[in-house]
């Protein structure tokens, strides 16, 4: 039975006073980990005070990014091991903004997954189609060569420990979400990928996210989709009140 996921990633707001209050505000009110697992990602600078600060909760508390390199001359980088030492165990990767805006290949992506799992982290491996394509007609088959590409060259241990999150960038930050059919088509789709690489057995057991301007209004009918598993939620994380509102849905 695959435990659902409500993930809130911050992107690159909130100081580390914001993050801690935040935090702070929610982790009393949260559900047990072993009905719905909560998770959010905070700005590098603020995870260790949000990892201290979620102590004794169930929320966990992830990276939004990681480099495929455990060190070396790689400024501004960060380092998947020093993340799990710091107590991070989860880590996003292929997010549409980084493939967008610091032009991020399938290829290091892949590296990417890969160092993560080496040193302990669980990835939330991010794929998506465009709405050009999906105008198109060629609709979300192109996530089908993300999948093959990001997740290349993993055993079936390892896949276990990757969880897929599907965001249309045409929906992600723009207030148009795909309608529960389009997200279902997409999360069914990149599970019968995993199937196609791994068994049918290893493909039921992965979680996949839908993400992509996900609200209090449409979050219960995504979640009553069969291959939806959870939602990576972005501006409607950055509130408690309506974060809480989201995992109680």
């Amino acid at each position: 039975m695959r435990v659902p996921i409500i993930a809130g990633n911050w992107k690159m707001h909130k100081d580390v006073q914001e993050a801690v209050s935040f935090i702070k505000q929610v982790k009393n009110q949260l559900p047990p980990a072993d009905q719905i697992e909560t998770a959010i990602a905070g700005p590098t600078l603020c995870l260790v005070p949000m990892v201290k600060a979620a102590e004794e909760s169930p929320l966990k508390i992830m990276a939004e990014n990681c480099y495929y390199k455990n060190e070396g001359a790689y400024t501004g980088e960060t380092s998947p091991y020093a993340l799990y030492q710091a107590g991070i165990h989860h880590v996003i990767l292929g997010h549409s903004e980084r493939r967008t805006y610091f032009n991020e290949t399938d290829e290091l992506i892949n590296k990417k997954v890969k160092a993560a799992l080496t040193n302990g982290l669980c990835p939330i491996v991010c794929c998506d189609d465009t709405m050009g394509r999906r105008i198109a007609g060629k609709k979300v088959h192109w996530v089908v060569s993300r999948i093959l590409a990001d997740l290349h060259g993993l055993t079936n241990n390892e896949i276990c420990h990757v969880t897929v999150a599907y965001e249309p960038s045409w929906a992600i930050g723009t207030g148009e979400s795909a309608d529960p059919d389009q997200a279902a088509e997409g999360c069914y789709l990149i599970r019968q990928t995993i199937s196609d690489m791994y068994g049918d057995e290893v493909a039921n057991n992965v979680r996949i996210l839908y993400g992509g301007s996900v609200t209090t209004s449409n979050i219960n009918a995504l979640m009553a989709k069969n291959d939806i598993d959870g939602v990576l939620v972005g501006a409607a994380s950055l509130n408690p009140e309506t974060f809480l509102q989201l995992v109680h849905h």
